[in-house]
């Protein structure tokens, strides 16, 4: 089987990490928290807008599904 080695690298540092918080992933997470706070970048949420509804769960962007006989 053919393997990619930049994907195998990742896979490798990637392990490294989580073993160096001996795969805590709440320690993984404060890590990923305070890394992110000291980026000086800006972080926005993109968490869906109340009411708005998908296809998936019955509407679509607020629509109702109509809903058609066979022909």
């Amino acid at each position: 089987m053919w393997k990619d080695e930049i994907v195998e690298e990742i896979y490798q540092i990637r392990d490294n990490y989580a073993k160096s918080f001996n795969y805590d992933l709440n320690a993984i997470f404060e890590d990923l928290r305070k890394k992110q706070a000291e980026s000086g970048r800006e972080v926005v949420t993109l968490s869906r807008q109340p009411g708005v509804k998908t296809r998936w769960s019955g509407g679509y962007f607020g629509g109702e599904v109509k809903k058609t006989s066979p022909s």
